[in-house]
């Protein structure tokens, strides 16, 4: 009889798995890279990556809008409504415009977190169609 063995889990906690759950620690990881990796001191206001990607004149502004896209696959993979895909879309492309200012496209992240704003978007689906994904917020 041969013996089973198991595979260990991956170092990245399992998030690369095709369920849904696995899909919410993806989008979850990417919103708080992009929009909540450190606060500012004094303030308490967090920024991420985003905001620090606009430094970089034109290009930044790509990437972020191509990381920001990420996270519409992932709500594709989910099989999300078109509406709401198409919202997170708008989102992206909203973030992505405000960047392009010359010397003032970094201001808009501070307000308009697209990433966020998708997240809720991708979790409000989540809690309805895959309830067992559902984590309790911390804050």
């Amino acid at each position: 009889m041969a013996k089973t063995t198991r595979m260990p889990r991956n170092a990245m906690g399992n998030m690369l798995g095709r369920d849904a759950a696995a899909v919410r620690r993806r989008v979850e990881a990417m919103e708080q890279l992009l929009e909540r990796t450190f606060v500012i001191p004094g303030i308490n206001r967090p920024i991420g990556l985003d905001v620090f990607l606009d430094f970089i004149p034109v290009g930044g502004t790509f990437i972020g809008a191509i990381l920001g896209l990420y996270m519409v696959w992932e709500a594709r993979n989910l099989k999300m409504g078109g509406s709401a895909v198409m919202r997170m879309v708008g989102n992206v492309a909203v973030d992505w415009a405000l960047g392009l200012i010359p010397g003032i496209g970094i201001i808009p992240d501070f307000f308009f977190r697209s990433n966020s704003r998708n997240l809720k978007i991708i979790r409000k689906h989540l809690d309805r169609h895959h309830p067992a994904t559902a984590t309790v917020q911390h804050k």
